[in-house]
């Protein structure tokens, strides 16, 4: 839920969920990849995305909570029917928030969305209750993988939504 500052709130972290003891080391083995994955995607407006977890794959880009830096992240989105997209902070059903969650959660007026070549900043919100179980559910029946990630953690795994500001 958005708190009257506009922040975020993160929610705690969860006591169980899948193994992340690789996540730094896999982070640096692959970041070559992910960045020239970004590269493409921007080159070629998006249209040489291959679909990330049944999903169109968008570039998120978050300022850091502590260095003040921006970065890019590839992410699956989810585009509703208003025109807005949501993104899961799922961490393949990790114990903790992936780190853009934090940045977006910390700097929510630093947020930018881009889909194929349009670069758009964004206002996140946090889906709350029905609201959020519904969406989780729609998910998971396109992708089934965030159904089992939910279930790998009793993190409550933030969906976000994004709306062009």
């Amino acid at each position: 839920m958005a708190e009257p500052n506009g922040k975020i709130e993160i929610s705690p972290r969860g006591t169980r969920g899948a193994l992340t003891i690789w996540g730094s080391f896999w982070m640096r083995l692959f970041k070559p990849l992910l960045d020239r994955q970004v590269s493409q995607y921007r080159e070629t407006g998006g249209r040489s995305a291959p679909k990330f977890l049944d999903f169109p794959l968008v570039l998120l880009t978050t300022v850091g909570a502590r260095s003040g830096k921006e970065f890019t992240h590839p992410l699956g989105g989810f585009e509703q029917e208003d025109g807005t997209w949501l993104v899961v902070a799922s961490k393949s059903g990790a114990s903790t928030h992936p780190a853009w969650f934090i940045n977006l959660a910390k700097n929510p007026e630093n947020v930018w969305l881009e889909v194929g070549n349009r670069k758009l900043r964004v206002r996140p919100s946090l889906l709350t209750g029905e609201e959020r179980e519904a969406a989780l559910a729609r998910i998971a029946a396109v992708s089934p993988r965030y159904g089992k990630y939910q279930n790998k953690t009793d993190r409550e795994m933030p969906i976000v939504r994004l709306r062009a500001s």
